[in-house]
């Protein structure tokens, strides 16, 4: 059974644009027409209509004068900040899970690390990266520093397909992570925001150099 059989139109709208607009399927600038996402998504106006009013709640979509709806774009400065934020936030669950993870949680953390050291680059790699800073947030036990991050999080989705799809990047996040492992087995809280804080760093430098190379001829973070 689908996910739209099982919870409200609009719900499943909102969840199937989230992730055309996490793979890059919507990108920024995109159009977002209620008569054409309808026909496509095989549902009534009304859903779309709802499912575009939540997008835009979340920040990620816009209405341009004369246009209608439309994927926000990020400029450079507005990328920059939001990776600022992040190596806040994240920097600060990994201080937190430090002292409040437990032996299992670390245990999970080590093997999804390991499973993303194997995984081919691209969306597998992502979801596994995913799966890890989710398991470290959780490991935080701080209910408001992952509201905070779940928003972020949103956000950052407007950049589109991760920087993971370069083997180059995912190598590097993998001994990223590993820093940050051996800092949270340690129990050494300043350690760990240290590390996550240097991997938050090394993503941004990824994510403007994808962007720069678009410009030439934005992507989940690592």
């Amino acid at each position: 059974m689908s996910d739209e059989t099982e919870i409200p139109q609009g719900q499943g709208a909102y969840r199937r644009l989230l992730e055309e607009i996490r793979c890059g399927a919507l990108a920024p600038g995109a159009r977002l027409r209620e008569t054409e996402l309808a026909d496509r998504l095989h549902i009534s106006r009304t859903p779309v209509r709802e499912a575009i009013r939540q997008l835009e709640a979340d920040g990620l979509v816009v209405h341009l004068p004369r246009q209608g709806a439309a994927i926000r774009s990020l400029d450079h400065a507005e990328v920059v900040e939001l990776y600022e934020m992040r190596a806040v936030l994240e920097g600060t669950a990994a201080r937190l899970a430090a002292r409040a993870a437990s032996d299992i949680e670390l245990a999970e953390l080590a093997a999804l690390n390991a499973e993303l050291a194997g995984a081919p680059a691209g969306p597998q790699a992502r979801e596994i990266n995913r799966q890890f800073h989710r398991t470290m947030l959780d490991a935080a036990r701080n209910r408001f520093l992952l509201k905070s991050m779940s928003a972020l999080q949103k956000t950052l989705l407007i950049l589109g397909p991760t920087t993971l799809a370069d083997p180059g990047r995912a190598n590097l996040a993998v001994a990223e992570h590993a820093a940050v492992l051996t800092a949270l087995q340690a129990r050494d809280g300043a350690g760990a925001e240290v590390a996550m804080r240097a991997h938050v760093e090394a993503a941004l430098s990824a994510r403007i150099r994808s962007m720069r190379g678009r410009e030439l001829p934005m992507e989940d973070e690592a």
